[in-house]
Formats: structure tokens, sequence, C-alpha cells
């Protein structure tokens, strides 16, 4: 059950009349721009998780072993 074309349409007239028409390009923007930025920052994130596992280089023969209990 999403939105619809309608419910859309009648979002957008009740944001244009409780804001106007000279504050709705600014907010339009403002918005684009945050969302643009937490994807930037999710990608970062993904990029460094990514980096990290790569760099991990497991070596059975380096790992350290515990000693022998005699």
């Amino acid at each position: 059950m999403g939105i619809g074309g309608m419910e859309i349409f009648f979002i957008l007239v009740a944001a244009l009349v409780i804001f106007g028409p000279q504050k709705l390009p600014e907010m339009g923007k403002s918005l684009g721009k945050a969302i643009r930025e937490f994807k930037s920052a999710g990608s970062e994130i993904q990029d460094e998780i990514t980096k990290a596992t790569n760099d991990i280089d497991i070596d059975p023969e380096k790992t350290i072993k515990p000693p022998k209990s005699s």
C-alpha cells in the first residue's frame, strides 16, 4: 500500500498553501542536499568497512596458539 499520484498531489498543494511559493523551492533544495550528504556518509562508511575487511589477512601459520598444557 503506497502513496498514489493523487495523494502526492494533495501533499504538494498543502505544502504550497502552508509554506508559500517562495519558501518551497528553498526547502526542496535543503532536502535534496541533506539526502545527498546522507548517501555520501553511508557510502564512506561502507567503503571504510570494506577496506578494513580487505586489510585483514588471516594466515593460520601466523596465528598465536595457546601454550600446551602439561
